[in-house]
């Protein structure tokens, strides 16, 4: 007799409920008797740590000396610094080949409008040509440069190396069944545990800081390829088999150009990636603007860190609007016959005047080079209202640093160190019985002992119960935003607009405004990560309740609900999927500015990979981004099991 399905899904779920319940008093009963259990039971024994830092630290010694990869990666990094080497000479006049730099700053700047009025039209123009003239006019055009110079070169290496992976993977379900787990955990690594392995086998400086930015913009590359060749309709490469293409000709003529929006998307994070990468690169002898605005922030120059960081962000929100404006950009066809001028026009426009720039810079000299002593400041008014500002503020700042310092942090960051590992692994076990499972609970129960095994659980509990209180208070602000701003189409379309704008933004630049107003303690890193991690919860929690069925919003009208019964019985039961996606996203970021901010004063996870980072030490500091990734892996898991099976549940799955 063959077992009814339903009756056979409701006894599993039963069980998987029962099993959370022990699990949960479990962890109880570990709680409250912590005083009366064995000291293995409380922090993870001796017998549990394993050296695994010491084992990477070998194998990176065998295959750099042994097996002899330091000589590849010397070769490598020889010919990424003979490209930089042409960049840099071009973008602000490095002395080496083909010795023909530096273009002059208006030619640069003319460039710029012309690629945004292509692009995007005036408005566009306007903000891309209006950077470079911003850059040029405050003094700050060699920084731009050396950052821009390598950006240019990584972005291209990082395409290619994402395409070629990203078809590799689309061609063979072995290779991409490979790559996924690779590609998870480099999603979820920090930006500070890619560096440590590059300096060990390349050195420091740019040509190390192009090399890590390739490496961490690669992932997103890979996945949007995939992404887009896989969408690609298969009545259009039926069309292609009918024409009589080959198994080349159909990826070069007909999926590559069909998968032609994913994968430009793909270029965007591609080049926000590295923009990303590139300003915390200074941590490894990049220099550029990230490098000076780590030196402000820790002269605490607050009026200079500003202009530095208007640039970096007026940086990138120029790369992601040209980016996304290409991406949206349909080819143009023109007709048969047409001439070379009507078909190639910005071209020629963009030649006249980048020739005539060029000219004008040799008998202006202001047009080739604006000199420190010709540029513009607005450091000192900004130092003034800055000032005003802190003090002005002082009462209510240092209340909030008495209050979340003596009533919030030191309370619970005790109390995560407090409880037992084990206490917390039967916790997370009850979290994946009630979610997922059998399954839910192995993962987050193997996750968390391996991160047990490698003798790093305080530093973690620190880290965990950083992102916790960050997390909630980003959610007490983000929630109800979101939900307000979601009521009206242009209320939704201005906020939406403003987080776009704000998620371009380089991790970097959300200390500033928290080390002006809260000096550097732990306030300002839990107020960094809450402008961090906010962004997306406001996002998702907008899209959420504006993609909900307009039929359903009417029928919840008709009965007679008004605006807020209708956001509360129908639109958010229903987005609550959606918004989850949005805590999934502020858990990582929060987790990634962490790290980040640990250059401002913590005892976490980010604290040591700075001292991992200093002393150039791979095990340590792989061990310690492996860690964070498996935090991130773990979260990642349980929102999405929960949302995929609550969109189940509500039938818009």
């Amino acid at each position: 007799m063959l077992e009814n399905p339903i009756k056979s899904d409701s006894l599993l779920g039963l069980s998987n409920i029962i099993w959370a319940y022990v699990f949960l008093a479990l962890s109880l009963v570990l709680v409250i008797s912590k005083g009366v259990l064995p000291e293995g039971i409380h922090r993870p024994p001796s017998f549990l740590v394993f050296p695994f830092a010491d084992w990477i630290n070998a194998f990176f010694v065998f295959i750099r000396d042994d097996l002899g990869l330091i000589h590849v990666s010397r070769a490598v990094s020889s010919g990424v610094e003979w490209l930089l080497d042409v960049t840099a000479n071009l973008l602000y006049g490095k002395h080496r080949w083909p010795r023909i730099g530096p273009i002059p700053w208006s030619a640069i700047a003319a460039t710029a409008f012309i690629i945004g009025y292509g692009l995007g039209g005036i408005r566009l123009s306007l903000i891309s040509g209006g950077t470079f003239v911003w850059i040029a006019l405050m003094g700050q055009w060699k920084w731009a440069m050396e950052t821009l110079s390598v950006i240019i070169v990584a972005t291209p290496i990082a395409v290619l190396i994402g395409l070629i992976f990203g078809t590799f993977a689309w061609r063979s379900r072995a290779f991409e069944r490979i790559l996924n787990p690779i590609l998870n955990l480099a999603q979820t690594m920090p930006h500070f545990a890619y560096m440590i392995p590059v300096v060990v086998f390349i050195g420091v400086g740019p040509k190390a800081g192009a090399i890590v930015t390739v490496i961490f913009a690669v992932p997103p590359m890979i996945r949007m390829t995939l992404l887009g060749l896989r969408s690609v309709s298969p009545e259009v490469i039926e069309g292609g088999k009918m024409s009589g293409s080959s198994g080349w000709q159909l990826l070069r003529f007909v999926r590559i150009p069909t998968a032609r929006t994913e994968i430009l998307i793909g270029v965007n994070q591609v080049i926000m990636q590295c923009l990303a990468m590139v300003v915390l690169a200074s941590f490894i002898g990049m220099p550029g603007l990230g490098q000076k605005l780590l030196q402000l922030l820790q002269s605490l120059k607050i009026g200079k860190s500003v202009e530095i960081g208007i640039s970096i962000v007026l940086i990138a929100i120029t790369l992601d609007r040209c980016t996304q404006a290409w991406a949206k950009r349909e080819p143009v066809h023109f007709p048969k016959g047409s001439s070379i001028l009507v078909r190639n026009k910005f071209l020629f426009v963009w030649l006249v005047l980048f020739v005539l720039f060029v000219i004008l810079g040799q008998f202006i000299p202001i047009l080739d080079q604006v000199k420190r002593n010709q540029a513009f400041s607005i450091s000192a008014p900004i130092e003034v209202g800055v000032d005003w500002l802190v003090i002005t503020l002082d009462p209510i700042t240092q209340w909030i640093r008495w209050f979340l310092i003596t009533w919030v942090l030191i309370p619970l960051r005790n109390f995560y160190l407090w409880v037992p590992f084990t206490a917390i692994l039967a916790l997370l076990a009850c979290f994946g019985f009630k979610i997922g499972g059998l399954r839910s609970a192995l993962i987050c129960t193997t996750f968390f002992t391996l991160i047990a095994m490698t003798g790093w659980w305080d530093r973690t509990m620190i880290t965990v119960y950083t992102v916790t209180v960050a997390v909630i208070i980003a959610a007490i602000i983000g929630f109800p935003l979101g939900m307000f701003a979601s009521f009206g189409e242009r209320s939704s379309k201005t906020v939406l607009l403003i987080c776009d704008t704000l998620q371009t933004f380089p991790s970097f630049i959300y200390l500033i405004p928290v080390v002006m107003l809260f000096g550097v303690n732990d306030v300002a890193v839990i107020g960094a990560v809450v402008l961090f991690a906010a962004v997306p919860l406001i996002r998702y929690t907008i899209e959420g309740l504006r993609n909900v069925d307009p039929q359903i919003i009417e029928a919840s009208q008709m009965s007679g609900a008004n605006k807020f019964q209708t956001l509360f019985k129908a639109r958010l039961p229903l987005a609550i999927p959606t918004i989850m996606v949005g805590v999934n996203q502020s858990v990582m970021f929060s987790l990634f500015m962490v790290i980040i901010a640990a250059f401002i004063g913590t005892q976490d996870l980010g604290q040591e990979m700075q001292r991992a980072l200093s002393f150039t030490d791979v095990g340590k500091g792989l061990v310690l981004g492996i860690i964070v990734s498996f935090i991130g892996l773990m979260v990642d898991h349980l929102i999405m099991t929960w949302s995929y099976s609550r969109k189940q549940i509500l039938g818009i799955q």
